[in-house]
């Protein structure tokens, strides 16, 4: 109609005035306009970022593969997040494969090709009223700590165990550890690197490299294990295989982390659950919690509660008697004496 033409019209003016006009003949698809960003973001992450980003690229955007750049739309966004939300997909997972949408959006903005993104102003998914399931997290209780540990065989499992359980660290930074970062005058590991799909890595992100405060329990078991571990010097890994390498990580987990968990009589549960299983105790202790995302190497606070808030206790009548202490301890109770 002339109300559309008009519309389409003032569209294309807009365009022209910020430089982004491309005729929709000549624009690039979402497929080509992802796959240029691919290659431009390749130098710069670590190979097995990269893989991953291109699995979503190949694998989650094939409804819009074809569709000229500027035609996706906050709508068009909107309408995908919501297909994904019908095909229950795992929230973390759908919320990863935004961080990719996004980029390649961001990337057409830059490049002339649109002039938003409308990834950022699409409403993001949420989890449902009605889910309680913490975002597939597991925790152990004490009692269940204690009696995985007691079920490890082998002092070099079980003070690794007992590392990740009471450090949060990732099990990349586990394994990549060596004795020089072991501190054992302040009580303290310090995180300079990963191991991951046998390469190391410096961490992922600046707060990643960090020093974790240690109990003297666990320092007092890592001193043990370095007295009888057959690589003692510096430069030597904390836990590795007996030739001194990288332990490999599934044959870890499958022959030792989850023999002990059976023996033990508790659940299966992943590796990375240790890393929630210190988070939630830390919460529930009532830790501070840019204390506690400093300790995870976390990017923000933010990341920490979005993580862990279902951890948090929705009542805490020791804050509301804290906060009548405050107020009538004093003067209050004289105010309230008076009248």
């Amino acid at each position: 109609t002339k109300k559309d033409a008009k519309d389409e019209l003032r569209t294309i003016e807009d365009q022209v005035s910020k430089g982004c006009y491309i005729p929709l003949n000549k624009a690039s698809t979402f497929k080509e306009v992802a796959e240029q960003w691919l290659e431009f973001k390749k130098p710069y992450i670590r190979e097995t970022t990269w893989n991953v980003y291109n699995i979503h690229v190949d694998h989650h955007f094939k409804e819009l593969a074809d569709v000229k750049i500027s035609k996706v739309t906050t709508p068009a966004v909107e309408s995908w997040i919501s297909k994904r939300q019908g095909e229950k997909m795992n929230l973390s997972t759908m919320r990863k494969i935004l961080v990719t949408f996004n980029q390649v959006m961001a990337y057409a903005v830059r490049h002339k090709m649109i002039d938003s993104n409308p990834v950022r102003d699409a409403e993001r998914p949420r989890k449902s009223i009605n889910d309680n399931t913490g975002g597939g997290i597991t925790v152990l209780d004490p009692g269940q700590i204690r009696a995985l540990l007691e079920a490890t065989p082998g002092q070099k499992y079980k003070t690794l165990f007992m590392t990740a359980i009471m450090t949060g660290a990732r099990q990349g930074e586990i394994l990549g550890l060596k004795w020089s970062d072991v501190d054992f005058k302040t009580k303290q590991i310090h995180i300079r690197r990963t191991f991951n799909h046998q390469r190391f890595f410096p961490p992922k992100t600046r707060e990643s490299i960090r020093a974790i405060d240690c109990a003297p329990s666990l320092i007092q078991a890592l001193a043990s294990w370095k007295l009888v571990s057959p690589q003692k010097k510096d430069d030597a890994l904390v836990f590795a295989n007996e030739a001194g390498e990288p332990m490999n990580y599934s044959n870890m987990v499958q022959r030792h982390f989850q023999k002990a968990l059976k023996t033990a009589s508790i659940e299966r549960i992943r590796f990375h659950d240790l890393r929630h299983t210190y988070a939630s105790l830390l919460i529930q202790q009532g830790e501070n919690i840019k204390y506690i995302q400093s300790q995870l190497g976390h990017s923000s606070p933010t990341v920490t509660l979005n993580v862990y808030a279902h951890l948090m206790k929705s009542e805490n009548q020791a804050a509301a008697c804290r906060l009548e202490n405050t107020i009538f301890s004093v003067d209050g109770s004289k105010m309230v004496a008076e009248n």
